[in-house]
């Protein structure tokens, strides 16, 4: 009866302190009101005992009808709100992903392309305001999906990129100039790219600060994470006859003064992932770091249950008044 009713009024129950008092009143001068009268027989007197014992009814139906106009004024009501929400700060994302054949390296389980498609595909997700797009850089790059904000679409496209799309090496500049030339149209107040690699730029033909330089010019935020183990991870070092790759201990090679270089003239941050666990909480604190702003507005409807409560304290007092004037007239 009394779910998600509020009171917009709760300080008219104070007033309910008084009905404790009203009956030590009643009481107090009932007593007062019954004399005493000594008389040999009480023969002759024809008394309804019953009625009489029923008297303090009226009482206590005032008491109700009290009760019941407290809590009308204590404003009873149930609420209902209804909200809209509206992106006030959209942010367009890209995230250019390493497809070198060192992103098959176990040294992240299963493998470093696959962890990170697992971790990334879950940012995407807690990212529903914004638009993001993906490429894909090894010997040169490539736009795997443009800006947008069908998720489906991305994490589908997340899901696909892999190794063997182009030529091998690690062309860091390229994979940012390509990204910057997506993000560079874009009309949103913050554009970020988040530039993962494992390796040294060693292949293309955009130098990684030339790319970087592009970015500051079109204010483009550049988050750099290197990928990999300390020390020695274990890597495709060669091809077996079938095709497959041949696995070996390989030095781990990351350029971090020229990540933390692109990071710091950009004005994000470099992140260093050395296990899947390190590498999901560098993407929860990108997440953190890039906030949409939303703004909500609510629409609050209030149906008010004041009305049957006066209802009742009317049907309360009248009732007393009807009992007043027939059933117990005579002892009044």
């Amino acid at each position: 009866m009394f779910d998600n009713i509020e009171f917009a009024n709760p300080q008219f129950f104070w007033l309910l302190l008084l009905l404790p008092l009203a009956l030590l009143w009643y009481l107090f001068k009932h007593k007062e009101e019954m004399a005493s009268l000594r008389i040999s027989s009480i023969k002759g007197f024809t008394i309804n005992s019953l009625t009489a014992k029923f008297r303090p009814v009226l009482f206590a139906l005032r008491l109700l009808a009290l009760a019941s106009i407290i809590t009308a004024l204590a404003r009873p009501q149930i609420e209902d709100i209804s909200t809209r929400t509206k992106t006030t700060k959209g942010i367009d994302i890209v995230m250019a992903i390493d497809v070198s054949s060192s992103m098959l390296a176990r040294d992240l389980k299963p493998n470093r392309l696959s962890a990170l498609r697992d971790v990334a595909g879950e940012f995407i997700k807690k990212r529903p305001n914004d638009r993001i797009g993906l490429v894909g850089y090894a010997g040169e790059s490539y736009t795997k999906t443009p800006i947008t904000s069908d998720k489906s679409i991305v994490l589908n496209a997340l899901r696909e990129i892999s190794y063997g799309d182009l030529e091998d090496g690690t062309a860091i500049g390229m994979g940012l100039a390509t990204s910057v030339n997506r993000l560079k149209e874009s009309k949103a107040t913050s554009k970020v790219i988040i530039l993962l690699t494992d390796g040294v730029n060693n292949s293309g033909f955009i130098e990684p600060k030339t790319a970087a330089d592009l970015a500051i010019e079109f204010g483009i935020k550049t988050y750099t994470i290197g990928l990999g183990t300390n020390g020695n991870a274990l890597s495709p070092v060669a091809y077996n006859p079938d095709g497959t790759f041949r696995y070996g201990m390989r030095q781990v090679e990351i350029d971090e003064a020229l990540l933390k270089d692109i990071a710091k003239v950009t004005g994000g941050k470099y992140f260093r992932a050395t296990d899947n666990e390190k590498l999901e909480e560098i993407y929860d604190e990108i997440n953190k770091l890039e906030k949409t702003e939303i703004e909500e507005f609510k629409y609050y409807n209030y149906d008010e249950k004041y009305r049957s409560l006066i209802f009742l304290a009317g049907i309360l007092l009248l009732l007393e008044w009807v009992l007043r004037n027939s059933v117990f007239k005579s002892f009044i």
